[in-house]
């Protein structure tokens, strides 16, 4: 039952795949699909793309949130885990030693916690909160992580939306300045001109379908997968408030997460069985 794990440890599988795919595609395109690799290569277009989008994500943005980019990155590079299994099986200790009611125990197994969540549901339940508000709490912390982490995402979302607009911008000024050229006849500026017109949109469109959005689809993918845990959790922390059997709790919340795991696989068969066209008689 292996979903989620705790800590980071090297690089993520996938992350690694799609930089290796990256550079095959950018060698080909360099290497296979050019006379001169060196055509591909325009810093005044690439400026355009980048410092025009590093403005305008600065202008809409607060400067804290821009400055987390490095570090969401960083995120997206490293394989992040988020182990179930551990969490789940602390929770089903802990609400074994409630059922003693040993609170000085739970306080002391609720020390080795490692899940702020689990940490605080669980002392919500020690200090006798009413399920009902312990409930209101967790959801409302749950709404806030996913929102932050929303906000996350589409901060990539939108600097895709920046980036292939200022390849638009360097298209216009190279199509203009080549406009001023053709008067002169001279067949070098022109063809400069026209392969930073060019050259603008290629980066834009690059910068945007191969990184920004990438990384923005991995952050939501990453918030998904911690709201299955969060909730999951929530549910072992309200049957443990109603002092439920510990070992009811185990398999409840492990069947939980399978049964989330066999509505995933069993949309497979489904969408070929629709997809798939009656033979004629």
């Amino acid at each position: 039952m292996a979903l989620f794990f705790h800590s980071r440890t090297g690089m993520n599988p996938s992350t690694l795949i799609g930089i290796v795919a990256s550079i095959l595609l950018l060698a080909i395109v360099l290497f296979l699909s050019a006379e001169d690799p060196g055509l591909f290569v325009d810093w005044p277009g690439l400026g355009i793309v980048l410092i025009g989008t590093a403005a305008a994500t600065f202008i809409a943005y607060p400067l804290r949130e821009v400055m987390r980019i490095f570090g969401l990155i960083r995120s997206v590079v490293h394989r992040e885990r988020l182990d179930v299994d551990k969490d789940l099986e602390d929770l089903v200790e802990i609400a074994r030693i409630w059922m003693q009611s040993d609170i000085h125990a739970v306080e002391q197994a609720l020390q080795r916690v490692s899940s702020p969540f689990l940490r605080n549901g669980v002392q919500f339940v020690i200090d006798n909160v009413p399920e009902q508000d312990i409930l209101d709490l967790l959801q409302w912390r749950i709404a806030r992580m996913k929102a932050k982490e929303h906000a996350e995402a589409q901060l990539f979302r939108v600097m895709a939306g920046f980036a292939p607009a200022f390849g638009m911008l360097g298209t216009l000024v190279g199509l203009v300045n080549l406009l001023f050229l053709l008067g002169d006849g001279d067949i070098t500026a022109i063809g400069r001109q026209m392969a930073l017109a060019l050259m603008t949109t290629f980066y834009g469109v690059l910068l945007a379908n191969l990184v920004f959005k990438p990384v923005a689809v991995k952050l939501e993918r990453r918030t998904e997968q911690r709201l299955i845990l969060m909730n999951t959790l929530m549910q072992g922390i309200a049957m443990m408030s109603q002092k439920r059997s510990p070992a009811l709790m185990r398999e409840t919340l492990k069947a939980f997460i399978a049964e989330i795991r066999d509505e995933i696989r069993d949309l497979e068969p489904a969408a070929a069985l629709r997809n798939k066209e009656p033979e004629p008689s």
